[in-house]
């Protein structure tokens, strides 16, 4: 991948909006492009954390396993969203793992080191990223109180209405949601069952609140969505 490809990248990407044209220079000299077939893993646990990673194509899933074998999906990483970057405040080894889902993925790679060097320099990045780390924060705990507070199904009708308000796109009247998830890996986010989820999603479609096939989720009214 050439120079001006990956500086063709940093320029969608918010986080290095603060950099100078020097500084993205040097970036992109640091950065390496690679691409992983769908469904690999780009770590598992107990990998060296010395990489962050930044996604321009496909979907990666980040996930661990319970005692008892069960996997858990923290959270789902699209286009231009850096992700495996605990290395920054300490992290030696992967306590999770990233996997690619059901579509080729590419992947702009750093060095933990690499990038501190340039944050040592330009204080705006230090505070972005920090705000970045601020923000996850806050999904992990509000994701914690709805484990506590909501039932099954609220859980499953929130996921689709944030997905939505992140990445749908609206067809007349209606919302559309592409994804790349089966019904196991929605159960997976919501902590619930995959029977569940598809007695959620059956009984959404059959009051003609939601329509659904593999890979689309069209929601009729957003409003009545509850």
């Amino acid at each position: 991948m050439n120079a001006e490809s990956k500086n063709s990248f940093l320029n969608l990407f918010p986080l290095f909006s603060v950099l100078s044209d020097d500084e993205k220079f040097r970036l992109s000299s640091m950065m390496e492009h690679r691409v992983k077939s769908r469904y690999s893993f780009i770590y598992l646990p107990d990998d060296e954390s010395n990489e962050i990673y930044f996604l321009a194509r496909g979907t990666v899933k980040i996930g661990t396993h319970s005692v008892d074998g069960k996997e858990v999906i923290k959270s789902l990483i699209h286009p231009t969203a850096m992700f495996g970057e605990l290395g920054l405040i300490g992290e030696t080894h992967r306590q999770d793992f990233a996997q690619a889902l059901k579509e080729d993925v590419h992947l702009y790679v750093l060095k933990v080191e690499d990038l501190k060097k340039i944050m040592r320099h330009n204080f705006d990045l230090c505070s972005r990223i920090m705000s970045l780390f601020g923000s996850r924060l806050m999904k992990a705990e509000n994701k914690l109180e709805s484990l506590i507070f909501k039932d099954a199904r609220t859980r499953i009708i929130d996921f689709i209405k944030e997905s939505i308000d992140k990445r749908g796109r609206r067809v007349g009247y209606e919302m559309l949601l592409k994804h790349s998830l089966t019904h196991q890996d929605i159960a997976n986010i919501t902590c619930t069952s995959r029977q569940t989820v598809t007695l959620v999603l059956n009984e959404l479609k059959k009051s003609d609140l939601i329509y659904f096939n593999r890979g689309k989720i069209l929601v009729r009214d957003m409003g009545k969505l509850v």
